[in-house]
């Protein structure tokens, strides 16, 4: 057995005091202050913050002053310009997130390459867009951005691996708030590139949104950094670390990826590991037979069929837990264990929440039966479908999210006979 290392929260005779003091200045900020006034209240107030009280702040200001999310998202980029050279180091001698293929490492070295291709190659070709607009240089930019794209997997990575094990920790806030975040400077890239390629004249809007997106870039990653990693390397254990590192290659990685699989000394031994997973279930080889009303199928049997399916599903019980996704070969939207007994609402950015709880409110009242969406994504055209599944007796058991690519299907010309 690996031995867990338990890094929980401790409580200090300073904490409350500090905790009301730091609510005060960032509501004040709220209320129109500007930075440099409390700025200069926040250090001689404060001093030194630790990232458990920025978190704490942060989940403070949601949920006992009803500040809305997508406003924190927004006084999240000041209050960083306060908190910065006042973060307290956090800093292990020989850590393991030092060590290549820690999780922790592998966000470190994309952030690197992320730096690299903003405040050199973009600032670089942005500078010479405001000098003299031609083909070439929109070209480069339209590469440098289609690059940075690539963003999407290390937010991805944060949001479906590492954001599942804070909320176990009763960490919702800073999640909220960053994942927010992490979609507008995902519509930003894209905004910017559908602007570039079609290029209508407006130079002087163009280099402020690259300006804007060097510089939230940049933000995140300090925001990261200085707030997010350290903050989970206080709550999680080194299994959990473990878990992380072997499932995030289902998402992949951006710009460069560990090369290297990170094994620390204490964890198990590869194949020696208990068969229980996060959820508590067994995570061996699957034993027995499901009874069905038209059947029986053993549990490799059915699994099997599930993920030969050319479908993703994905399910959530009566109570919008997510409690079962197939993993075929190909899917759509990326899934990792992470998510079995997170909330479905926890799954989406917060901008989508609310549309995600109008659905769910009327699959519960019997309003409706399923949802249809779809969307073309690259050389995909994605139709989403969503089920309201229920018992013989009509009762509510949750709702099953089916998502297949039909581009081939509506590809479809003429006839293909079983004989032919």
């Amino acid at each position: 057995m690996s031995e867990l290392i338990n890094n929980r929260e401790q409580s200090v005779p300073e904490q409350t005091r500090r905790q009301a003091l730091l609510k005060e200045i960032i509501k004040e900020l709220h209320e129109g202050k500007s930075v440099a006034e409390v700025k200069a209240r926040f250090e001689e107030a404060v001093g030194d913050v630790t990232v458990s009280e920025i978190s704490a702040m942060e989940h403070a200001l949601m949920e006992e002053e009803g500040i809305p999310v997508e406003e924190v998202q927004r006084l999240c980029s000041v209050h960083t310009e306060i908190f910065k050279g006042s973060i307290e180091d956090i800093h292990r001698s020989s850590t393991p997130e030092e060590q290549p293929g820690h999780p922790v490492h592998t966000f470190k070295l994309e952030n690197r390459e992320i730096e690299r291709l903003v405040n050199f190659k973009i600032a670089l070709h942005l500078d010479k867009f405001k000098k003299d607009v031609s083909e070439d240089i929109i070209f480069k930019l339209l590469e440098d951005l289609s690059l940075l794209l690539d963003i999407d997997k290390h937010y991805s990575r944060k949001e479906n691996l590492l954001f599942p094990y804070l909320e176990r920790y009763g960490i919702f806030g800073p999640t909220k708030v960053m994942w927010g975040v992490d979609d507008g400077i995902r519509a930003m890239i894209k905004e910017v590139k559908a602007k570039l390629t079609s290029y209508d004249g407006d130079q002087e809007m163009l280099c402020i949104d690259l300006e804007r997106i060097i510089q939230e870039v940049n933000a995140m990653i300090f925001k990261e950094e200085n707030i997010l990693l350290p903050m989970a390397l206080e709550k999680l254990t080194e299994d959990e670390w473990v878990k992380i590192a072997r499932e995030s290659d289902q998402i992949g990685f951006c710009l460069t990826s560990p090369d290297q699989e990170w094994i620390p000394e204490r964890s198990p031994i590869p194949g020696m590991e208990t068969a229980e997973d996060e959820s508590g279930e067994d995570d061996g080889a699957p034993q027995g037979y499901v009874k069905f009303q038209t059947g029986i199928l053993s549990v490799e049997q059915l699994e099997a069929v599930m993920n030969h399916l050319p479908v993703d599903l994905t399910f959530i019980d009566e109570n919008d837990v997510v409690r079962y996704f197939s993993h075929g070969k190909e899917r759509i939207f990326a899934r990792t264990k992470a998510v079995i007994g997170r909330t479905v609402q926890n799954c989406h950015p917060p901008q989508s929440v609310h549309i995600v709880n109008e659905l769910l409110a009327d699959f519960k009242a019997g309003k409706k039966d399923d949802e249809d969406f779809w969307i073309p994504i690259k050389d995909k055209f994605v139709y989403i479908r969503y089920f309201a599944v229920r018992s013989e007796d009509g009762r509510y058991l949750g709702t099953l999210e089916f998502t297949q690519n039909i581009a081939p299907i509506r590809a479809l010309e003429g006839q293909k006979r079983i004989m032919s």
